[in-house]
């Protein structure tokens, strides 16, 4: 991968990147105003929950899947894998807040880069023929960037393990250490289903954490809350 390349990845698993990533906890918050999770532990045990059942079987199959079809110029295959993914994901505040970061960051990179698959991924996302959802475009981006596919898998965890570690900094008496140890903690996890995301195809896709489902659903009805999944 070339320093271009890399200094590219490193953009995009920037907290700094403006897609809306800190407005989202992905269900942690009923979690832990339901007493599921109170300490460092139970996070931990959550996180590695939502890598093995939720992201690795569904979300960075879509991306490797995006990431191909965009090496090759395909644009129906970055939709295919946007259909695919959305069709998996059952919870409704996780489509939405995929499609709101996923749209933030397409728009973005269109601002910054002259792309015609891009372009046209964009008027299919417009036109409802697919989601935008955000695994999706991290594909397209990284593959039209040169980003290796698993650089960009480590990405996509990355940003998703340190959003919610943030997400806990607030809603959890959670110090900077801890959440530093955990992130150290989850990286074989974050390894481990990267690796195995490489054995699966769209066919194969899957996401199974019924737990985490149900929970987004009483989120989504809750009178109060700090964040939008």
């Amino acid at each position: 991968m070339s320093n271009d390349a890399a200094l590219e990845a490193f953009r995009l698993a920037d907290s700094f990147l403006p897609v809306g990533t800190n407005s989202l906890s992905y269900g942690l918050e009923q979690f832990v105003q339901d007493d599921r999770v109170e300490d460092i532990e139970d996070l931990q045990a959550l996180l590695e929950t939502y890598l093995r059942n939720q992201t690795g079987t569904a979300d960075l199959v879509a991306l490797r899947a995006a990431h191909a079809a965009a090496r090759k110029g395909n644009v129906e295959g970055v939709c295919e894998a946007d259909r695919r993914l959305e069709a998996v994901t059952l919870a409704a505040e996780f489509r939405d807040s995929a499609e709101q970061s996923g749209a933030r960051l397409l728009s973005l990179q269109r601002d910054l880069w002259s792309d015609s698959l891009l372009d046209s991924y964009a008027e299919r996302v417009d036109d409802g023929a697919a989601a935008g959802n955000y695994a999706v475009v991290l594909g397209a981006v990284a593959g039209i960037a040169g980003i290796d596919s698993r650089e960009a898998c480590l990405v996509c965890c990355h940003g998703f393990v340190t959003g919610l570690l943030g997400a806990a900094q607030r809603l959890l008496s959670v110090g900077h250490t801890d959440t530093q140890r955990s992130l150290t903690v989850l990286q074989p996890v974050i390894q481990e289903v990267i690796d195995d995301s490489d054995t699966y195809t769209l066919d194969d896709m899957t996401s199974f954490a019924p737990l985490v489902d149900v929970l987004s659903a009483e989120h989504e009805r809750a009178d109060r809350r700090l964040f939008l999944s």
